[in-house]
């Protein structure tokens, strides 16, 4: 064997140990212990930060939005509605994404303006009460949040549809209000999915 052979076997020889050595500590003893720290210190998190019903059930996960429809498409009354979703059909966490549309595109001028009036009929508000959000689709097409403020103008339905007095549901509003991250990183929110859960748990 002559020595170009030789430096050639030890040159694979070095490449499989090491190959073997990595693949044991990044792939499978870094793995390991990210996986277990998570179900130590944050299980809810590490699992999907599944939602349940009062009765145990899962109903989603507090990270995706979703529709809360009937079965022709059509908004139910009795929930507070997620903002618009350009993710598939609406909410379809196999197509995340936004519209790509520009802010002077007709096509999106012409669906903020559609939305406006849509959502101005449902909830019974002047189109000049209705916030940005509740019009205008995320970037990934699933943000399972709105603002406080599109909350507000959907507690008057909600109440009504439900017969609950308006106060019971502003306080569950209230409640499931987050302020900004760390305080200062972002806008205040309302998680449309926990919200609604709570109204379902308070009517039981």
């Amino acid at each position: 064997m002559n020595h170009s052979t030789r430096q050639a076997s030890r040159t694979v020889r070095v490449a499989v140990r090491a190959m073997i050595l990595l693949t044991a500590l990044l792939g499978i003893a870094y793995t390991g212990a990210v996986t277990g720290l998570g179900q130590l210190l944050l299980p809810a998190q590490a699992n999907g930060s599944i939602v349940t019903a009062a009765s145990g059930e899962p109903v989603g996960s507090a990270l995706l939005g979703q529709r809360f429809d009937d079965a022709h498409g059509a908004p139910l009354r009795a929930y507070f509605q997620p903002r618009p979703s350009a993710a598939g059909d609406g909410y379809d966490g196999g197509a995340s994404s936004g519209s790509n549309l520009g802010p002077e595109n007709a096509d999106l001028v012409a669906a903020i303006d559609e939305r406006l009036d849509a959502v101005s009929r449902f909830n019974g508000v002047p189109r000049s009460a209705v916030p940005a959000d509740a019009v205008t689709a995320s970037a990934s097409g699933l943000d399972p949040h709105i603002s406080p403020e599109y909350a507000a103008i959907q507690v008057d339905r909600v109440a009504d549809a439900r017969g609950l007095a308006a106060e019971a549901v502003a306080a569950a509003v209230h409640e499931h209000t987050r302020g900004p991250a760390l305080g200062y990183l972002g806008e205040s929110t309302v998680n449309v999915l926990e919200l609604n859960v709570a109204l379902d748990d308070l009517e039981d």
